[in-house]
């Protein structure tokens, strides 16, 4: 096997060995590992183990703590880009796809505290951006395009930056009030409050 090679004899949760994609499986277990801990207290070590390999196979796909949290992050925007499809699925219109987008936000968030924590302080929407330069499985593009497609179409650049940042502000505000406990986090709340009467 070469210091390159990524497939290994791995076991995976269920204690089955089986041959795999190591840098995925790692993800897996790290994905694992941040739904029942804080992003700090992750360990390497312990994703290794819990895949079944050494300490020093992750460093061949990770060279540190930092670029396993980043592909982390990645994997967190992955799983909500593909949150926001459902949700948007059998949606009327683009408007309470919008709506629906938002709400699906924030039940993200309620579900995978820790994931969502981390990947919307390390990677969250990059107003800077263009919706040209957002790939496809990138959740706040997702967002960023649909209410790009919901403004009139005569908007300035400066007006859908607003629009974004409203839109965010909204979620994230209310998804951040239900993680910290300072409202409750009830499914009817979030019915309630998720709206785009801004536009």
């Amino acid at each position: 096997m070469t210091a390159n090679d990524n497939t290994v004899n791995i076991k995976n949760r269920t204690g089955r060995y089986h041959h795999g994609d190591l840098r995925s499986a790692l993800i897996e277990e790290g994905m694992a590992e941040l739904a029942s801990k804080a992003p700090e207290d992750v360990s390497l070590r312990e994703i290794a183990r819990r895949a079944g390999v050494s300490a020093t196979a992750v460093y061949r796909h990770f060279p540190d703590k930092a670029a396993l949290l980043s592909a982390l992050c990645e994997e967190g925007s992955r799983k909500l880009a593909a949150a926001f499809r459902t949700a948007m699925e059998g949606q009327a219109s683009r408007k309470e796809a919008f709506n629906a987008m938002g709400r699906a936000y924030v039940r993200f968030a309620l579900a995978n505290p820790s994931l969502f924590r981390m990947f919307t302080t390390l990677h969250g929407p990059d107003m800077s951006k263009g919706d040209a330069e957002r790939t496809p499985d990138d959740a706040f593009a997702m967002l960023s395009g649909m209410l790009t497609e919901l403004m009139p179409p005569g908007a300035t650049t400066a007006d859908r930056d607003i629009k974004r940042l409203q839109a965010w502000a909204l979620v994230h505000g209310l998804a951040m009030l239900m993680l910290d406990g300072q409202v409750p986090a009830d499914e009817a709340l979030i019915d309630k409050v998720i709206s785009s009467t801004f536009l």
